[in-house]
């Protein structure tokens, strides 16, 4: 089997089985981290890839493949997503040209700082979605204008394990999907605070953060991306400022979600745009060889 990229076969449940029995008193977290202190599973910036190990169990267990100790405590990631804290923002109506805001501040939020806590109220208030808990690699925008007011949050985390449209426009193969998709991101929240009602805004941001965000990734992760994606609910969005800011239409959504079963119930279809970071996106995407070297002089692994 491959799950979460890695290939799965006796010998590696045998191991996981032996980690078990052996040590009845380590729960899950414990479980995955020596799972991947085992394989010398990280990421390229050297974390340990704890959260994609816990997938892989969770999936072997649903499978019967091997027996998961009982949770420890309770899931809290709805916990944490009910208890976002409630920040103070100012509402006032922003109606005026685009120049009028210029030069727009585009920040990174950081977990801990200001601006996490402002960040995630904003998303929780007033996006469709509200506000999820986020893991593995994720990179959180605040966009402010020239007079310091926030005008936007912008979200983007990991890709889709598995998207026709996509993978058909990439042409990579499933061998090269599994090692290469951190490579993807997925922009999961893109807000414009619905007090702003500036025309060509949207566009522009999109445009702004696409400039920087492959060199933003590199500096925070290690490793460089090759393209964005995202997904518009066709029911509630056309779609218009990704396709002003130069994102290709690739096609729409089965319906499921990035971790459904396909005897789950079917989401909304949603329309699938891509945005290519660097001209050599594919030949990234679908690297062959243990090595090579991009225009930028970086070596990929």
């Amino acid at each position: 089997m491959v799950i979460q990229g890695r290939k799965i076969g006796a010998s590696e449940v045998e191991l996981i089985d032996g980690l078990i029995n052996q040590h009845e008193e380590w729960g899950r977290t414990r479980l995955s981290k020596q799972l991947c202190e085992l394989w010398s599973w990280r990421a390229a910036s050297g974390q340990l890839k704890d959260m994609a190990c816990r997938t892989l169990l969770l999936k072997l267990d649903r499978a019967g493949v091997i027996k998961l100790p009982a949770p420890l405590r309770p899931a809290n990631n709805e916990i944490r997503n009910r208890s976002v804290r409630v920040v103070e923002h100012q509402t006032e109506a922003v109606e005026c040209k685009l120049q009028d805001l210029l030069p727009l501040v585009i920040r990174i939020v950081e977990p801990r700082d200001g601006g996490a806590d402002l960040f995630n109220c904003l998303l929780q208030k007033y996006h469709y979605l509200g506000h999820r808990s986020t893991v593995g690699e994720t990179i959180r925008y605040l966009v402010s204008d020239a007079r310091g007011r926030p005008v936007s949050c912008v979200l983007f985390g990991a890709a889709a394990w598995a998207m026709r449209p996509r993978d058909e426009y990439i042409g990579w193969e499933p061998t090269q999907r599994a090692s290469r998709l951190q490579w993807i991101t997925n922009n999961t929240r893109f807000l414009v605070l619905p007090w702003v009602q500036v025309k060509n805004l949207a566009s522009h941001i999109l445009s702004l953060i696409c400039r920087r965000l492959r060199d933003d990734w590199s500096a925070r992760y290690g490793h460089p991306i090759s393209a964005v994606e995202t997904f518009v609910d066709r029911l509630r969005f056309r779609g218009t400022c990704y396709q002003a800011a130069n994102w290709r239409k690739l096609g729409q959504t089965s319906g499921r979600t990035r971790n459904g079963k396909y005897d789950d119930p079917p989401r909304s279809i949603k329309d699938v745009y891509l945005y290519a970071l660097t001209p050599q996106f594919r030949g990234e995407l679908c690297l062959k060889h243990s090595a090579q070297r991009t225009g930028r002089g970086e070596t990929l692994r």
